[in-house]
């Protein structure tokens, strides 16, 4: 059986991998990226880095720093820390990026350190986009970041891949950030959930880099982990474009002619045998511009269908690393040229770097933006974090450029936020409703996804000497999907840092059900359904858990952040979808009668044939390999990456 491109990337980083051995989905590797972003939150990795004892990062060219979320922050505390990140890139000799230079991801690709065939990370969810690239983009938590700053390797779980066909090609005023918002409106169950998305189909070719940007980018929203474009003529036009200027900068060795020659004669492609683990098909004619929300991406309509509510707004942004390039500028500009904002409506417009101000200046672009009435603000993320100015107030509506329309997220929780295109935002500003700039209908792609790859059953995994063959508790049933950070360690107690463990375990699951703490006991194991831990990036949502004397945690599936987390805390989870299901169905009637953490029996796992045996029936688990065991046994990855420096 072939692999698919993500399986053969992560083939070509692996390290330690046993002879022979194919990276498949599922497996748990340790991985040696080509590059590794850190933006903002460089001043969080640097503490974690130290305690791992070493002085100096391991390979200087790996790392890459880019301040880009807190930009419009003057204050000397943000100062203060903007430059203890500048005088460590200094110190250690690596590639540093100002505020004001650019968002991080937009950065990474301008700059030339995403490669065709590579394997790049950052600490932030949205480096799916380097994708677009042809490269596997994946995020990594803070932990991980460390690590690689460290050792230069982390580790990671192969997601499945989903095969995404596009068909036909897109329609004049329709783009790139509508096919996404289709997408995670037609496909909102979870179809995607922490898949690697390989895009395929002869509708790629008509699709600009800009354009693959902004979908690889949203995969993230959509739930993926990996969003992957094939390289073709057009990144190979774009890679040369970005050599020429990097050489016209004296930067002549990190993306040369020769580089490019050679991914034109290889690209990196799948095996023609691949195994997928399902096929969504789009006829990207058929798609029509769409907004997503209020406060969510998978609530999408066409804009034709939502302009007839009308819709008031209050604040338009055209901004942040999916649609603030030259193109999205351009594309709002001709919209808003010799109009202006409409009475009670602020506009705000900050581009993704530096370069793109610069070149949307020297064109007009960035002036017909002005004059229209916009707000200009620096290169960063700003207002689509809900950093510095023109957040939403309460009761106010927003239509946003940006890729992400959490309640809260930009402003208020009492606000309404709406994701559409840069075109769909200005039309909106100058109208003081939403609405497009042209009436192009409301079709909408019929559904295609079909499941493809049965789930392969493992086959006996190695343990390790000191790792438990088998174990033994009591199982905990929590009938319910998506349960979320804030339910497992609320936000309340989130950024005390003068919590013991002790104390921190007083407060596990008290937000999802405060009879938990009543009732569970040292040793239990707790089963939960599809998405366990989905939300936030915060680590005590496993650690709580941990000290609370969980043993570990089955589930239906898991948030990869959780995951990654947990394991960097020596805290086992396993995926059983089956055994989530049978539990839940022999216990529907607690689950019905409102009770949220029922006990159920005992459950005996089997780590060498990935098995759980409940009520006497066998019930697959995800396999826990060497790497998932070195981590647990060396007590979580800042321990291991200590053993492995020998510190």
């Amino acid at each position: 059986m072939g692999q698919t491109i993500t399986e053969k990337i992560v083939q070509a980083h692996a390290v330690g991998l046993p002879q022979g051995h194919l990276v498949g989905a599922g497996d748990m590797v340790t991985v040696r990226p080509f590059h590794v972003m850190t933006h903002d939150n460089t001043g969080a990795v640097l503490p974690k880095f130290r305690t791992t004892g070493t002085v100096n990062v391991a390979d200087p060219t790996q790392p890459v720093f880019a301040l880009d979320h807190n930009v419009q922050d003057r204050g000397e505390k943000n100062l203060a820390k903007y430059a203890a990140i500048e005088a460590f890139a200094r110190e250690q000799g690596i590639v540093f990026h100002r505020a004001g230079d650019g968002i991080g991801h937009q950065l990474m690709i301008e700059r030339g350190f995403v490669h065709p065939g590579t394997l790049v990370v950052a600490s932030d969810s949205h480096s799916n986009m380097y994708g677009a690239l042809a490269a596997v983009g994946t995020p990594v938590v803070r932990t991980d970041a460390a690590a690689i700053w460290a050792t230069g390797t982390t580790w990671w779980q192969v997601p499945r891949t989903v095969r995404i066909v596009l068909e036909g090609y897109l329609r004049p005023g329709v783009t790139g950030k509508d096919v996404i918002i289709t997408l995670c409106g037609m496909y909102s169950q979870g179809e995607v959930l922490n898949a690697a998305l390989e895009f395929d189909g002869p509708g790629v070719a008509a699709l600009s880099i800009e354009e693959r940007m902004t979908i690889a980018n949203m995969t993230t929203e959509w739930g993926a982990l990996v969003g992957w474009f094939p390289f073709d003529s057009t990144t190979a036009a774009y890679l040369r474009e970005r050599a020429i200027h990097l050489a016209a900068e004296g930067i002549t060795e990190r993306l040369t002619e020769e580089m490019i020659e050679g991914w034109e004669a290889r690209p990196p492609v799948p095996d023609p045998d691949a195994s997928y683990a399902a096929e969504i098909i789009l006829d990207l004619a058929k798609v029509s511009p769409h907004v997503a929300g209020p406060d969510t991406v998978f609530t999408t309509r066409p804009v034709s269908d939502i302009a007839k509510e009308e819709i008031k707004i209050h604040k338009a942004y055209l901004l942040s690393c999916v649609n603030a390039r030259l193109a999205d500028l351009t594309e709002a500009a001709d919209v808003l040229r010799g109009r202006h904002v409409a009475d009670g409506v602020e506009l705000y417009v900050a581009a993704a770097s530096a370069e793109v101000q610069k070149k949307a200046e020297s064109r007009g672009v960035w002036q017909a933006i002005v004059d229209a009435g916009a707000k200009p603000l620096p290169p960063g993320c700003g207002a689509c974090i809900g950093l510095g100015t023109g957040l939403l107030e309460p009761g106010e509506v927003g239509i946003s450029a940006t890729n992400r329309n959490f309640k809260g997220r930009m402003g208020s929780r009492d606000a309404q936020a709406y994701l559409a295109s840069p075109a769909v935002v200005a039309a909106s500003a100058v109208a003081g409703t939403i609405t497009g700039p042209a009436e192009l209908g409301t079709s909408r792609p019929p559904r295609s996804y079909r499941l493809m790859a049965p789930r392969a059953v493992p086959g006996s995994v190695d343990i390790l000497p000191g790792f438990p063959d088998h174990l033994e508790g009591r199982l905990l049933l929590l009938p319910t999907d998506n349960l979320n950070t804030d339910g497992i360690y609320g936000k309340d107690v989130t950024y005390r840092d003068d919590l013991t463990p002790e104390q921190m375990a007083t407060y596990a699951m008290l937000n999802y059900d405060p009879e938990f703490q009543r009732i569970v006991r040292d040793g239990d194991i707790i089963l939960a359904g599809s998405n366990f831990g989905t939300g936030s990036s915060r680590e005590q949502a496993a650690t709580a858990l941990k000290h609370r004397g969980v043993r570990l945690v089955i589930a239906g599936s898991f948030s990869a952040t959780y995951l990654k987390n947990a394991f960097n805390n020596a805290f086992v989870c396993l995926e059983s979808a089956e055994l989530a299901a049978a539990v839940r169905e022999a216990h529907a009637a607690e689950a019905t009668a409102g009770r949220r953490t029922v006990p159920a029996g005992l459950v005996a796992i089997d780590f060498r044939r990935s098995t759980a045996t409940w009520r006497d029936t066998d019930y697959s688990l995800s396999p826990l390999g060497v790497t998932a065991q070195e981590l647990v046994l060396a007590g979580g990855l800042e321990a291991l990456t200590r053993r492995r420096l020998g510190l």
